[in-house]
């Protein structure tokens, strides 16, 4: 049975433009979502191991990857892809005028492995209606 992500059209104004017309553009719509226990149970049934014994394991990942990007490290996950700490802020004329409370924002950035690349590849598209925004309470 052939996959298919689900897109929708969008209009896109450009923010330095705003009184100008936008263009349309495709943006993917998630179908639901996958969380641990829903992975522990997919992977239960591609091996011998229980759904406790791999939801132990993922668990135990998310923590072991937690802290080694607090230490400054890479975290790369075969060919799944790499985990890295990325900072932003503001610039100092001198090195020595430069302290960590310029530092404004820290993110994770993942950069996809080969199998994830090899997975876009072979992408197929479905178009949908794009699904109506969610109201404040």
């Amino acid at each position: 049975m052939d996959k298919y992500l689900t897109y929708s059209v969008v209009e896109r104004k450009d923010p330095k433009s705003p009184d100008m017309e936008g263009k349309y553009y495709a943006q993917a719509q998630a179908r639901g979502e996958a969380g641990i226990r829903e992975l522990s149970i997919r992977i239960q049934q591609m091996c011998t191991v229980t759904r406790a014994d791999v939801m132990a394991v993922l668990i135990a990942l998310e923590d072991v990857v937690a802290d080694s990007l607090a230490n400054g490290e890479i975290v790369r996950l075969g060919e799944l892809g790499s985990l890295q700490v990325s900072l932003s802020g503001e610039g100092a004329l001198t090195k020595d005028e430069y302290h960590d409370g310029m530092i404004k924002k820290s993110r994770i950035l993942f950069r996809g492995g080969q199998t994830l690349r090899n997975t876009l590849g072979t992408l197929k598209f479905e178009k949908v209606e794009q699904k109506p925004k969610k109201e404040a309470a």
